[in-house]
């Protein structure tokens, strides 16, 4: 009994201690657990060692300390289970740095683990020996990173680029083996190590900049298919070497026009004209060498941008906002507004993200604030919003206001003040006074309303009222003078200090306006001198001496009395302030010159206060780093360099293609004829490409560079083919069947002659269009087989040569290809906004196809089934709409018709014919375009202006409209000499686009890369009048500008194919602006029916699409 008595005290005595010590509990048992995985480790089953480390990892991942079980572990590094050894290393990495000694014990064990034939482990083994921080086996470490840098295996190579840093700094002294490393593996072409291999590149060495000129375009073209976080990586990188390799693409727009003039009319005060004008003075001179130095953009840098485009639509917000920044530091001005859409989208995601895309949208509108006023509405503030993001979109609301959108936004900031959050309406308090200093005409508006806020019950929103009125009565104060009584009558109530300081600023400063009531605030004052704040005394010390010069019969006592006072305070500032004042303002023997001068002292005028963003210089730090979220130098900071004066040499970025052995002479060549098929097209391309971000007058003069050589060569191509169509007609002359064909051909070359100039410009977009097209698939493709015919075909100047290199090319990424395109494009993000106005259904009776399809039709041998006249009909009956009537005009009527004809100033732009008919008694003068009104990304190219149109006479002219790939109004006012007349012209659908010739198998390609949701399907019985080939090309071509897809094969067909029972009919097409595709399949079937495929890189277009020809093929 006795022993079973004390063993249940005992027990009770450990529950007790257990219950006091509940730690200590925990303790226990955790040392019990690890027992049993010890035990577990030290079998000799796999399956027990790999349940244990499983158990020990999971423990590891909950963030449990698993350090005590370091040497059990560590013997398993030598198991021969694959997967028991993976997790082993796992643990490894974890805690190799706490337990060095151990590890060092280990470290064959993971010299071995680096031959391994498993990359898992090889990565494991190189993971784990970096992690061992010791110098004694820095060159062991170093040995395995120069082994790992030529692993045959990606991941292990990524894994060295890893430890590179980790042993730079465990070792600086390495840096110059390090750097050879480093340049061995950027020359890797995986994108598994690009984003690893860069990021050790701005550890170890971002100063060697010349080790990227090599791998300059490889690291462009690979970004698309690099992770994430080594995008973001790689797109820093290439923003500050951008910044030094290339020109500043804004060069030519004046500093003023740029940032000055901005801010000027923004922030700028009366004071600053001074200087303005001497800034101008000096920057005369560079702008006028700029005007004539014309701009042209180096082919890498269009490289650079148009590669990062596409990564705005990225799901990381890290990365869109590496692009964003990239655009902001490097882009032409007229280009940077694509990122607006991208940044506004990231708004929809967590604070966090919310926080600091906002930090670098409120720096972007402070210089580009043009960009981000469509989107007004996503800053408006939500009450569920933190206040730190409230004040910031308060920020941004305030930097975006001007004289159209002001009334907008202060409506906006009257319902903020009525939040509870204190922070926020004293923010928005202070966006009012800034809106007021910087927008002259709602100044007495924004006053007044600042004025009504003193009455409000909320001390502290009075208070920063208070204190808002007293920098905007600076301005003008002998105006608002009854403002500064009204002030005065509230120092009996408000407390906070600022306010109450504020206020007898304003009285002592403007004393002469307010002559009774400045004498009995200061007695008041006073009498509570002795309770109140320091800030306050001082104005009260302040605002006695002003009044003792101004008004000393009355205030003289009272400002002896306040001096006293103030000579005995605690406070040694307020102290020093009272001796002083005193010398100055009551003059006695021993008081200086300066006496004589206080009125001239203290009464000075004062400019008035500059209210600024607090976000106007940070743009100095680059977009998207910790430094400019702090707005102080981080550690590591790199600073962004400033633009080159002179271009550096480009040739450095040239890779030169290294000679082989005689054995491999046939491996070379290939790779040297891939090399220049790569290295030519891409200058032609980048450099076409650049042409509409450039000035009018680099237009010119790469128009006479690069495309005026290629317009000999396509002229040469020309005169060749149609010197082999004449040598095949004269053979056809002998087959009847071949002599219809004939005539056809030479009635479709009759127009074609007539309109040359037209012809010679769309066939040299349609070849350019084509040689980037093949120089995209060149670089993609990896066959031998297709470079070698590709690089014949490119050879040739023949134009069958070009249609067959074109029908041999591989069907092309389409991540790729929105690559490629400049652009704005609209994404799912715009289907919210959209709201097309109700415009008349337009079915044009008559068809167009441009003159670069005649000529590919005169090309190729057809079957009388391919090409009926239906594919072809008069350019004459265009659909016409009216623009003014005769009435509204008051006597001059004006219509429009959208002519389907090639644009010459701008390809991008749809060109609009305009046909002016003065019906009035008397002449009209000066007809001409004014105050165009556009959505975000459209442009006009205005028509010359008509000098004379005599009474009962017509005019034509032409101009170019790029509706940025939608239905939305062009608005205008159209002027004669007397009238503005307001219009606005709204494009169909179907002419958004231009027609596209391809074949059949190019077709199918394309339409197999453009399923899923690029693809509209829709059943549906054609009309009575429509159930013939005729028919249904005619209105389908009427509803869209599109070309007809000869069906059949390419080569000649003989004996000819029969037309099939249930005929398919294919159109094709490109938009105007971004060049997206468009395909349109109709396949007729049994009694009429018929089903409609819309294939489209735009969704938004195919849907609209597929309603317009809808209703063409079934009335």
């Amino acid at each position: 009994m006795a022993d079973k008595r004390l063993c249940g005290d005992t027990d009770c005595a450990t529950g007790l201690y257990f219950t006091f010590f509940p730690k200590h509990h925990k303790l226990s048992m955790m040392i019990e657990a690890h027992d049993d995985l010890k035990e577990m480790l030290d079998s000799n089953k796999d399956s027990l060692k790999l349940e244990a480390m499983k158990r020990i990892v999971a423990m590891i991942a909950r963030g449990k300390n698993a350090s005590d079980l370091f040497p059990a572990v560590v013997k398993n590094v030598a198991c021969k289970n694959i997967e028991v050894k993976k997790l082993v290393y796992v643990y490894l990495v974890r805690y190799a740095e706490e337990q060095q000694d151990l590890a060092l014990l280990s470290i064959s064990t993971f010299q071995r683990g680096l031959k391994d034939p498993n990359q898992l482990i090889r990565a494991s083994a190189l993971r784990v020996l970096s992690s061992i921080r010791v110098t004694i086996i820095v060159p062991i470490m170093m040995l395995a990173i120069k082994e790992a840098a030529s692993d045959m295996s990606p991941y292990v190579r990524k894994t060295a680029a890893h430890a590179i840093p980790k042993l730079y700094s465990l070792d600086p002294e390495q840096k110059d083996q390090l750097i050879e490393v480093i340049e061995k593996l950027l020359a890797d072409k995986t994108t598994l190590v690009a984003g690893s291999v860069v990021m050790a590149f701005e550890e170890v060495c971002p100063e060697r900049i010349d080790l990227i000129h090599k791998n300059y375009r490889k690291l462009c073209n690979l970004l698309i298919d690099v992770e994430e976080w080594g995008q973001v990586v790689i797109i820093n990188m290439l923003t500050r070497y951008a910044r030094t390799q290339f020109l500043n693409p804004n060069i030519n727009e004046s500093l003023l026009e740029e940032g000055g003039g901005g801010e000027k009319t923004f922030y700028g005060s009366d004071e600053d004209e001074d200087e303005d004008e001497e800034e101008k003075e000096k920057k005369a001179e560079p702008a006028a060498m700029a005007k004539r130095k014309p701009y042209v953009m180096d082919p890498d840098h269009r490289l650079l941008l148009r590669n990062t485009k596409p990564l705005l639509q990225s799901r990381n917000a890290a990365v869109v906002m590496a692009v964003a920044q990239l655009y902001f530091h490097l882009a032409p001005k007229a280009e940077v507004g694509v990122i607006a859409k991208a940044l506004v989208r990231l708004l929809r995601s967590h604070s966090e993200v919310q926080y600091v895309v906002l930090q670098n949208v409120a720096t972007m509108t402070i210089k580009r604030r043009g960009m981000f006023e469509p989107y007004l509405k996503s800053f408006y503030i939500r009450s569920t919003d933190p206040t730190q993001i409230k004040i910031l979109k308060l920020e941004v609301l305030t930097n975006l206001a001007n004289e159209t959108n002001i009334s907008t936004i202060l409506r906006e900031f009257q319902t903020y003040i009525k939040s509870m959050d204190k922070d926020f309406v004293a923010a928005t308090i202070q966006a009012i006074g800034r809106c007021a200093t910087n927008i002259g005409e709602v100044r007495d508006t924004c006053l007044n309303g600042l004025v009504q806020l003193l009455s409000n019950r909320d001390e502290l929103v009075v208070a920063e009222s208070v204190v808002v009125i007293k920098k905007l009565l600076q301005m003008q104060p002998e105006k608002h003078s009854d403002i500064i009584k009204h002030m005065a009558k509230l120092t009996d109530n408000i407390q906070v200090p600022m306010a109450r300081a504020s206020i007898l600023w304003l009285i002592g400063e403007y004393c002469e306006h307010v002559p009774k009531i400045a004498p009995d605030v200061l007695r008041k004052m006073a009498k509570s001198f002795t309770n109140e704040e320091d800030i306050v005394k001082l104005q009260i010390i302040n605002l006695a001496a002003k009044l003792y010069l101004t008004n000393s019969k009355q205030t003289k006592l009272l400002t002896q009395y306040v001096l006293n006072l103030a000579k005995y305070d605690q406070n040694y500032d307020i102290r020093d302030r009272a001796r002083f004042i005193r010398q100055l303002i009551v003059p006695t023997e021993k008081s200086g010159a300066l006496s004589k001068y206080a009125k001239k002292l203290f009464l000075a005028l004062k400019p008035a206060p500059v209210l600024e963003s607090p976000f106007k210089d940070r743009d100095h730090f680059q977009l998207g780093s910790l430094s400019h979220l702090l707005n102080a130098k981080a550690g590591g900071y790199q600073e962004l360099p400033d633009w080159p004066e002179a271009a550096p040499d480009p040739s450095v970025r040239n890779v030169e293609v290294k000679e082989s052995v005689p054995e491999w002479t046939k491996c070379s060549s290939r790779e040297k004829r891939k090399e220049k098929k790569v290295e030519k097209p891409f200058y032609s391309d980048s450099e076409g490409e650049s042409g509409p971000t450039e000035s009018a007058d680099s237009e010119s003069d790469t128009g006479s560079g690069s495309e005026s050589g290629s317009g000999s060569e396509e002229s040469g191509s020309g005169s060749e083919s149609e010197e082999s169509e004449e040598g095949s007609e004269s053979e056809e002359e002998e087959q009847d069947e071949e002599k219809n064909k004939k005539k056809k051909k030479k009635e479709l070359k009759k127009p074609v002659q007539e309109s040359e100039s037209e012809q010679s410009s769309v066939e040299e977009e349609r070849k350019h269009e084509r040689k980037s097209k093949t120089t995209k698939n060149d670089s993609e493709s990896d066959s031998d087989d297709e470079d070698e015919s590709e690089s014949e075909s490119s050879q040739s100047e023949s134009e069958e040569s070009d249609s067959e290199a074109a029908e041999s090319k591989p069907p092309s990424k389409p991540v790729k290809k929105e690559s490629k395109k400049e652009k704005k494009e609209m994404s799912l993000l715009d289907l919210d906004d959209f709201e097309p106005a109700s415009s008349p259904q337009v079915t044009p009776v008559n068809t167009f196809l441009s003159n670069s399809l005649v000529t590919d039709l005169e090309g190729l041998s057809l079957s009388d089934a391919v090409l009926s006249p239906a594919t072809i009909a008069p350019s004459s009956a265009l659909k016409n709409y009216e623009l003014l009537h005769r009435i509204t005009g008051e006597g001059l009527s004006v219509e429009y018709c959208f002519s389907r004809q090639p644009f010459s100033p701008d390809a991008n732009m749809v060109a609009v014919q305009m046909q002016f008919t003065n019906n009035a008694t008397s002449d009209a003068k000066n007809l001409h375009i004014e105050d165009v009104k556009l959505q975000s990304g459209m442009r006009v190219k205005e028509f010359p202006e008509i000098d004379l149109l005599p009474a009962g006479e017509t005019a034509t002219a032409v101009m170019g409209i790029d509706f940025c790939d939608s239905t939305q109004a062009a608005n205008f006012q159209l002027c004669t000499h007397t009238r503005k007349f307001f219009v606005s012209i709204q494009p169909p659908v179907g002419e958004l686009m231009r027609s596209s010739f391809m074949t059949e198998n190019e077709f199918k390609k394309e339409q197999g890369q453009l399923m899923g949701m690029n693809e509209i399907t829709e059943k549906l019985t054609l009309g009575a009048k429509c159930r013939n080939e005729h028919a249904i090309v005619q209105r389908v071509i009427a509803a869209a500008n599109l070309s007809r897809v000869p069906c059949g094969s390419d080569k000649e067909c003989s004996p000819p194919v029969p037309p099939p029972d249930h005929p398919v009919y294919r159109f094709a097409g490109r938009t105007v602006t971004s060049s997206s595709l468009v395909l349109v399949t109709v396949a007729t079937k049994d009694e009429g029916a018929a089903q409609l495929t819309v294939n489209c890189e735009k969704m938004l277009i195919g849907t609209m699409l597929v309603k317009d020809i809808l209703l063409a093929l079934t009335q």
